[in-house]
């Protein structure tokens, strides 16, 4: 059935004219982010890739979602992990448990936490990759060339200021499914 998904995505991206650029990391353990987010076309092209590339990636999504049993069930099979995104709830520590408790593990998820306008990125995926110890694999959805990009790893520092500079740089030139929608202006 993956070969299909393969062939089905693979078909898809080249009849639409995109392109990958830059190699899938090789470690067992990091964080994906993906950015800009600004369309829900952002998901199936993930999923394209996703096949493509053979990137064995779960992700995270609200709660609620997962108690919807159609939704839920779907999620669930395409490799959604639930999170409680409540305030009282701590989800850098959710999430770091999740990577603690496998020895293989590769999250992707979209530092905007939403498609829509927001001023400045949420910055909990940095406290995972910091907390965790892993390496944040960026990755550009860049609808203007239709390249999707696939920087080298990147090892967080634990000097938020700085490192988030050097990633908010690489996406200042990538350029969303919807421009002003993007958000990589401030860093938190």
């Amino acid at each position: 059935m993956n070969k299909v998904k393969e062939l089905f995505f693979g078909f898809w991206f080249r009849l639409a004219g995109w392109k990958i650029i830059g190699e899938l990391p090789t470690a067992k353990k990091y964080l994906v982010i993906v950015a800009p987010h600004t369309s829900s076309w952002d998901f199936i092209l993930g999923m394209a890739v996703k096949h493509i590339v053979g990137l064995h990636s779960d992700f995270l999504g609200k709660k609620a979602l997962f108690n919807m049993p159609i939704v839920g069930r779907f999620m669930r099979s395409v490799g959604g992990h639930p999170v409680d995104r409540t305030k009282n709830s701590n989800m850098v520590d959710q999430v770091v448990s999740l990577f603690n408790d496998r020895d293989e593990f590769v999250v992707t998820l979209a530092p905007e936490g939403t498609r829509s306008f927001v001023p400045k990125w949420k910055t909990g995926f940095y406290h995972i990759a910091h907390k965790a110890g892993i390496p944040i694999a960026m990755v550009g959805f860049d609808y203007q060339k239709r390249e999707v990009e696939f920087k080298e790893l990147f090892y967080p520092t634990g000097d938020l200021e700085v490192d988030m500079g050097i990633i908010l740089s690489y996406f200042r030139t990538v350029v969303g499914k919807y421009p002003e929608l993007g958000t990589t202006k401030d860093t938190h």
